[in-house]
């Protein structure tokens, strides 16, 4: 490991001197890549600094500690000096061997993220509102910018379906471990009698992936133009702007109807398919390992029950983590990191204990 370390470090304070000199560089492309590097491997050599410094003092105060010309005081402050330095190169080991696993190469992706209504009619509908405006909260916490490409309402304000492209910094990374069926337990607002109802709505968190990722072949898609309905204005419904486009091989099919410009839906919808093929590339290059995958945070899949939202109780447990808070209402609001630092936290520790990387 100190190997890899010092390797890392020696790249690091290249880098920074290659980025001091910027003017030689040939272009700004270039210039980006070394930025890219540099910052990616900051943590990782502020990390090995911090290790270092720590183990210098450490061998100073042995010597002092096993010094027998020392004064008595002195060898016996060493000693207790030893006693914490030791317990604050344990902690910063661990954090080192978190730093070294590997990246998942979507962390720094933006996300195509999609809700849907699942069993419980109506009141599905508006806990998949519900969970729309949680995300949406996350993502104005983070600075991430939200984009609307389809939904489709129902007539008292739930949805029936609502994707969305969130972009901004490491997107991806904190909502991977969201995909899956979310249950609700609450009492219905059209409930006479009290009782508490069980809903549920699914979630499907995708990197949203380029052409260059993913390449479509023309001839193997089936473009319907139609008129929008729904929501919209009068503007949105006097063209034939929305789209449907079928994926012939597979026969995934998107639409998209939220752009008044026939263009503009296109372009979004083939950003959505793009993802969705690319989620199935990587399902099948992970049935190898399904196990493993699935001892960790669970396979992804959308339709595994992850979390409950129990409104009466203010509670939501993660089932993966059997991680239960009673906050229910903060995290509607979309305070939702300490939900999502115990699965990332939880997936760190099985990587480690699996020995990857």
């Amino acid at each position: 490991m100190l190997d890899k370390l010092k390797g890392i470090k020696e790249r690091y304070d290249q880098l920074t001197h290659l980025l001091s000199q910027s003017e030689t560089l040939s272009d700004q492309a270039q210039y980006r890549q070394l930025s890219k590097e540099h910052a990616e491997l900051t943590e990782l050599a502020e990390a090995y600094d911090v290790y270092s410094t720590l183990q210098s003092e450490l061998d100073s105060n042995q010597q002092m500690a096993d010094d027998p010309e020392e004064d008595a005081e002195i060898r016996e402050m060493a000693h207790q000096e030893i006693e914490v330095l030791s317990q604050q190169i344990e902690e910063i080991q661990k954090k080192i061997k978190v730093l070294l696993l590997p990246k998942d190469p979507d962390d720094s992706r933006d996300t195509i993220l999609e809700i849907r209504a699942g069993t419980g009619g109506e009141e599905a509908a508006l806990f998949a509102y519900d969970l729309f405006r949680m995300y949406s909260k996350y993502a104005e916490l983070k600075k991430w910018r939200v984009n609307i490409i389809e939904q489709h309402e129902t007539d008292i304000g739930g949805f029936k379906e609502i994707i969305l492209s969130i972009e901004g910094k490491d997107v991806y990374s904190r909502l991977k471990f969201e995909s899956g069926v979310h249950r609700v337990q609450r009492i219905p607002k059209t409930e006479t009698q009290g009782r508490v109802h069980t809903s549920a709505a699914t979630v499907a968190v995708l990197p949203e992936v380029q052409e260059v990722d993913v390449e479509i072949n023309p001839n193997d898609l089936r473009m319907d133009v139609y008129r929008s309905s729904g929501p919209g204005g009068q503007s949105v419904n006097t063209t034939d702007s929305a789209v449907r486009i079928t994926h012939i091989p597979t026969g995934l099919i998107v639409t998209c109807q939220n752009e008044k410009s026939q263009l503009k839906n296109k372009n979004q919808a083939l950003k959505v398919l793009r993802a969705r093929l690319y989620e199935q590339e990587l399902k099948a290059q992970q049935s190898s390992t399904a196990e493993q995958r699935k001892s960790m945070i669970g396979s992804g899949d959308r339709s595994e029950r992850i979390r409950t939202y129990n409104f009466p109780q203010g509670r939501l447990t993660d089932h993966r983590v059997n991680l239960t808070l009673y906050q229910l209402d903060n995290i509607l609001l979309g305070n939702i990191d300490p939900v999502i630092d115990a699965l990332v936290t939880h997936n760190q520790a099985q990587l480690l204990q699996s020995g990857t990387g």
